[in-house]
């Protein structure tokens, strides 16, 4: 109940910044729009739909990261987690509340990036939806990156890592705009090993059907969140320490 009371607080301040949202949501779909155009003036099969939307549905997610981060960073800057390490929440269930009122913004900026390429070319059908099951590991995996990032650095660095840093990692380590192994051996083992690109490989199997293959994507990417959400909470741990000093 403490976890759901936060979690409904940080919830309302997310929506008192409508102007962020919009541009969160909107944005992927404007880079998947361009694409579809550049694609129409090829010859050649570049970025296919079936491909591209549920790639830019996990792609959309690193800007839930920016938002994660600076709400965590502009609460530790004010009285606010002052006045909150003195209440009986424990670290875990603090963590858990700057991620609950992220999942379903998460669900709806990747539905809405399926739903838009839908007039694009895209087959609707349960693809769209297993495309957002398996999206959720990815949607603990961005949020947990941007509280981590939030719980030790300002809202500027926050802004720094999560919004030029991350999403140009995502972007080009990912696998959205062309095949991984252009970059070389190095390079793919490199992105392979990372989550981002997992994170794309199992949305584009269980789109295609392939859940074998989505399977090991999948875990690789819920070890990462894990160990994010383990980590962040460590880490908020030790801050309310020494900040109690």
């Amino acid at each position: 109940m403490k976890t759901l009371i936060f979690a409904k607080r940080n919830m309302k301040e997310i929506i008192r910044d409508p102007l962020t949202v919009f541009f969160g949501l909107c944005f992927p779909v404007i880079i998947m729009l361009l694409l579809t155009l550049i694609q129409s003036n090829i010859p050649t099969e570049l970025f296919s739909i079936n491909k591209l939307a549920p790639g830019i549905s996990v792609f959309g997610l690193s800007f839930i990261s920016l938002f994660s981060g600076m709400l965590i960073a502009k609460d530790r800057s004010s009285a606010f987690c002052l006045r909150l390490y003195s209440s009986p929440i424990k670290p875990y269930q603090f963590i858990s509340g700057y991620i609950i009122p992220f999942i379903p913004l998460a669900l709806l900026q990747s539905a809405l990036c399926l739903i838009i390429a839908i007039p694009l070319g895209l087959k609707p059908g349960i693809g769209m939806l297993t495309v957002l099951i398996a999206s959720i590991p990815a949607s603990f995996l961005y949020i947990g990156i941007g509280i981590l990032c939030g719980t030790f650095l300002s809202d500027k660095q926050v802004g720094g890592i999560c919004g030029a840093l991350l999403t140009n990692v995502s972007a080009w380590l990912s696998g959205i705009w062309f095949d991984l192994s252009l970059l070389g051996k190095t390079l793919e083992g490199i992105a392979k090993s990372l989550p981002f690109a997992n994170a794309v490989i199992s949305v584009q199997a269980v789109f295609a059907g392939d859940l074998t293959e989505a399977l090991k994507p999948i875990i690789i990417v819920s070890a990462y969140a894990a160990a994010l959400f383990a980590g962040a909470v460590i880490l908020f741990s030790a801050k309310i320490k020494s900040d109690n000093k």
